[in-house]
């Protein structure tokens, strides 16, 4: 892989246009790993990753195994976009907003998803925008898909009146502890789905 971007790219992307990137920080390593081990690279079908940002979450996930042409990155900002094509060049790298997910892969005629990872602070989005943004995400999941996503502090990124609304389920999988600041991370699925009722059993990554 090239090399790592350096520190302090996405900080000052965001002080140019907070709006835009939404995030101070890339995702750090400990975080990224704790996701990227929801992901269980036999199992077949696209891993989609949502806001890749500066490559933590991707260079985690191509580390836990997944094939770089089954890794699907989307990613708005123009700089960044540029950025990941040149750190992941086997990768699918697509710009645009995760909020029209069916429609950016279909343009590139991909389909059958498995997983995907989510490092857009959620959080810290209008709730139309969140909605949007899992209503997308749920779309594309095969049978058994899964989103993973992470928050900031102890609550559930998509606030427990749009999980009823969408009929989205959530489990919190990990604490990490030692993230500044303190982070945890989520799998929400269909309710109805049979990834969805893994949730109240011991978690296998999908």
């Amino acid at each position: 892989m090239p090399a790592k971007p350096k520190r302090g790219l996405i900080l000052g992307l965001w002080l140019r246009s907070p709006f835009e990137i939404g995030a101070v920080a890339a995702s750090s390593g400990p975080l990224a790993r704790a996701m990227a081990r929801q992901v269980n690279p036999s199992r077949p079908g696209l891993v989609v990753e949502l806001g890749g940002g500066t490559g933590a979450i991707t260079e985690a996930l191509l580390r836990r195994g997944v094939a770089p042409n089954r890794l699907v990155i989307v990613e708005r900002h123009p700089r960044l976009h540029s950025l990941l094509r040149k750190r992941f060049p086997e990768a699918t790298v697509i710009q645009g907003d995760a909020a029209h997910l069916r429609q950016l892969l279909a343009g590139h005629g991909l389909h059958g998803v498995r997983a995907v990872v989510s490092g857009l602070p959620l959080l810290a989005m209008a709730e139309a925008q969140q909605k949007a943004i899992v209503d997308s995400a749920m779309d594309v999941l095969s049978p058994g898909g899964r989103l993973i996503q992470f928050s900031y502090g102890p609550s559930c990124p998509v606030p427990q009146k749009l999980r009823k609304q969408l009929g989205v389920r959530a489990r919190s999988v990990a604490n990490i502890l030692w993230n500044l600041p303190p982070a945890r991370v989520w799998v929400l699925a269909p309710a109805r789905s049979s990834a969805t009722r893994s949730l109240t059993t011991p978690l296998e990554a999908a």
